[in-house]
């Protein structure tokens, strides 16, 4: 008998050792490779469909030892236990799953850098995020002219136009949405305002109007050094009751736009008309940067009050009607040289 209870003991000891090495080479086995891989987490994931996707991914051999090591572990460490938590993540390969679990429980979600240059309009921002696999256009825009949603950001207006600041923003997969990315381009023209507004030399124009006028200056810049110089010819047409006759703001007032804007297209009474309408448009015709929207608060002093590109985005300007009208000749003559060249 006693040899007997000795025997099982043994075999008991045995495979308590032989449990202990099969779990032990599990847990200190380094996973294949070099290098780093991108993993995403999905919001929700529990355990064992985290354990799926590292074994997927090449990370772990998928198995359930992986879940006996992670129940350990919260059992050893109870003030601090692990967490493999949700986001997107960067993780070495060549690590154990011990290591692995220790990397995830410090990681930081992976952030991607995205560019809004200045310049586009709400529509196009949309379709940036949406080709980027940020955001769905349609939610986008819906958020764009949603009149609570622009309220509770602290605003009055018809879109948020305009109010979308153009700049690189950092962003974490699963952790902003359409809302989110709305509200922090949002945020961030309110923080560049309050940088500028001090600047204002137009303290009769309110914010909007000020906004609008940038806009304008955005789209009709070529050249950065002549923003406050244009933004001066429109403050003075402005000033002196002159239509500001912007393509611009024409163009944007024309549905599904086909690049070529025509005389009858300049005759058309629309709001965004500058042709056909006196003062500015209703609102901003895009998102202008920073410096457009210093040039329209302190545009320059200036006697021009019209311009003509040079064709190399450059523009040359005029006092009166007279030297604007040989300018314009002379520039459609070098327009269509340098076209006759080319043909």
């Amino acid at each position: 008998m006693r040899f007997f209870l000795r025997s099982i003991a043994l075999l008991l000891a045995a495979a308590a050792l032989a449990a202990a090495g099969w779990f032990a080479h599990y847990v200190f086995t380094s996973s294949p490779g070099g290098g780093e891989i991108l993993v995403a987490i999905p919001k929700g994931a529990g355990i064992r469909q985290i354990k799926t996707l590292l074994g997927e991914k090449g990370l772990i051999k998928d198995d359930i030892r992986f879940l006996i090591l992670l129940r350990l572990l919260r059992e050893i460490e109870k003030k601090d236990p692990p967490k493999l938590r949700a986001g997107e993540f960067s993780l070495p390969r060549g690590l154990t799953p011990l290591e692995l679990i220790r990397v995830l429980n410090k990681a930081k979600p992976v952030a991607h850098r995205i560019t809004v240059p200045e310049g586009l309009t709400m529509h196009q921002i949309a379709e940036l995020f949406a080709k980027a696999g940020w955001a769905d256009a349609a939610v986008f825009l819906q958020l764009c002219h949603d009149k609570a949603f622009i309220q509770s950001l602290g605003l009055e207006a018809d879109s948020l136009e305009g109010y979308l600041f153009p700049e690189t923003y950092s962003l974490v997969r699963g952790e902003i949405d359409e809302r989110g990315i709305v509200s922090a381009m949002t945020r961030r023209f309110f923080a560049v305002w309050d940088e500028l507004k001090e600047l204002s030399a137009n303290r009769g124009m309110s914010r909007h109007q000020l906004l609008t006028l940038a806009s304008i200056v955005e789209k009709e810049t070529g050249s950065a050094g002549e923003r406050d110089l244009i933004a001066g010819v429109f403050q003075n047409r402005l000033r002196t009751g002159m239509r500001l006759q912007s393509d611009p703001t024409t163009i944007y007032g024309i549905k599904n736009f086909n690049g070529n804007l025509t005389k009858a297209d300049l005759l058309e009474a629309t709001p965004y008309n500058t042709y056909v309408i006196s003062g500015l448009p209703p609102g901003p015709i895009c998102n202008p940067g920073k410096a457009a929207l210093a040039a329209a608060l302190r545009p320059a002093e200036t006697p021009y009050l019209y311009f003509v590109s040079r064709n190399d985005g450059s523009h040359q300007f005029s006092r009166t009607l007279e030297e604007h009208s040989r300018a314009v000749r002379e520039y459609q003559k070098r327009r269509q040289a340098q076209q006759t060249a080319f043909q």
